[in-house]
């Protein structure tokens, strides 16, 4: 039945389940070098280069590059090709304030209907983080586990797919400001005071507490970028 023989070309065969691996494995070696900013706004994206440096074929280079142009972190240029988005002064300002608005959102809708056991799951978060010292890869990810298991805790599917998009566009910022200790402690005090409303059930308090932190990001968010355009404008006159 000559209908039913892939010879190893159909959609579930070998060598389409290791194509599609290796174009995960692009994406997402991609995705992590944006979010840690060893690949930086403006860079530019050679296909031959990213093989080599992350061991797969351009095939899979070109289709996931194909795909962070659609999800808004690649975009092509003239005479440049392929190259990490850049965000303007403010697109930043819009995505913080969207930010504030959708995670203010998941705080109050939590503090409803989190179970104890979630709010237990975000205390031990919030005890690691402030306990992972100088480890700022430790950091970032209890944080970002921290604010996933939040939005879970909302019950809400369509402000989990509305932060999932938001969340993709701000990894083009690179590195969490939580990098900075001083930062770090702040996150860690304010998200002990969200965690308080939230053992009270007061919503009112969780949205303020959480517009307030995301808030207080932005603020060194901004400040960071500014240092960088400095810096990029020191090396240029030099």
């Amino acid at each position: 039945m000559r209908g039913n023989q892939t010879n190893g070309r159909g959609a579930d065969s070998p060598r389409s389940r290791q194509a599609s691996s290796q174009a995960d494995i692009a994406i997402n070696s991609l995705v992590d070098a944006i979010r840690h900013g060893l690949l930086e706004p403006g860079e530019r994206l050679v296909e031959v280069e990213l093989a080599q440096k992350f061991g797969v074929s351009r095939t899979p280079i070109r289709e996931a590059l194909r795909q962070l142009e659609v999800e808004g972190l690649v975009v092509h240029l003239p005479r440049l090709g392929a190259v990490v988005r850049s965000l303007d002064y403010a697109e930043v300002m819009e995505l913080y304030e969207m930010r504030a608005v959708l995670e203010g959102t998941a705080a109050r809708l939590a503090a409803r209907a989190a179970s104890e056991v979630e709010i237990v799951e975000l205390s031990a978060l919030n005890n690691e983080m402030a306990n992972a010292g100088e480890d700022t890869t430790a950091v970032y990810d209890l944080n970002r586990e921290f604010h996933l298991t939040l939005l879970d805790a909302a019950k809400n599917r369509f402000l989990t797919k509305a932060m999932a998009s938001l969340q993709k566009t701000l990894l083009i910022l690179g590195p969490s400001t939580l990098a900075e200790r001083e930062r770090a402690d702040e996150a860690v005090a304010e998200h002990e005071a969200l965690l308080d409303a939230l053992r009270r059930r007061d919503g009112a308090a969780a949205e303020t507490i959480m517009r307030a932190h995301i808030e207080a990001a932005h603020r060194r968010r901004m400040r960071q970028l500014r240092f960088r355009a400095r810096g990029d404008q020191e090396e240029w006159a030099l």
